[in-house]
C-alpha cells in the first residue's frame, strides 16, 4: 500500500520540530481529516532556504509528506521552492495511495504558506505565490479529480 520511501519518512522523519526566529512560518489543514502541518524556513539574505523544519498531527502518510517537503525545499531558492509541488512530494516517495493525496496538497499549501509568511515580513513580492489556503478541503476535490 505505502511505498518503502514513504515507509521510512513515516518511521525516520527528518526535519522534525520547530525553530526559534524562523523567516516564515505557515500553518495549513484539512478540515475533513483533521490533519495540521506547520512547516518552519529559515531563509538567507540570498533568498536561500537554509534550513525547513516542521511539525504534523496527523495520519502516517501526512508526517511523511511533511518529511519529504522539507527535505526537497533545503537548499532552493524561494522561487524554486515555490515549484515544489503536491506530484513533485508525490514522485518523490514513489507515489502516495488515491485516498492519501490530499496530503501532498497540504505539504505544497505549507511550503507556501511559509512562503507567504516570509514575504510579509519581508515587505516583498514573491512571482508565482498567491495568498494560501489554511483549510486545503476546497482545493481537495480538484486534485484528487486529477490522479
Amino acid at each position: 500500500m505505502y511505498s518503502e520511501k514513504v515507509m521510512d519518512h513515516f518511521s525516520n522523519p527528518r526535519n522534525v520540530g520547530e525553530m526559534e526566529n524562523p523567516s516564515g512560518v505557515g500553518t495549513v489543514g484539512n478540515a475533513k481529516c483533521g490533519d495540521i502541518m506547520r512547516m518552519y524556513l529559515d531563509i538567507d539574505e540570498n533568498g536561500v532556504i537554509r534550513e525547513a523544519k516542521f511539525k504534523t498531527f496527523g495520519c502516517g502518510a501526512a508526517v511523511a509528506t511533511s518529511s519529504m517537503a522539507t527535505e526537497l525545499v533545503k537548499g532552493k531558492t524561494v522561487q524554486e521552492a515555490l515549484e515544489v509541488t503536491n506530484k513533485a512530494v508525490m514522485e518523490a516517495l514513489d507515489g502516495l495511495p488515491p485516498v492519501k493525496v490530499h496530503c501532498s496538497l497540504l505539504a505544497e499549501e505549507a511550503i507556501h504558506a511559509a512562503l507567504w509568511d516570509y514575504a510579509e515580513k519581508n515587505n516583498i513580492k514573491i512571482e508565482g505565490l498567491e495568498k494560501p489556503v489554511t483549510d486545503i478541503g476546497e482545493k481537495e476535490e480538484d486534485v484528487s479529480e486529477t490522479y
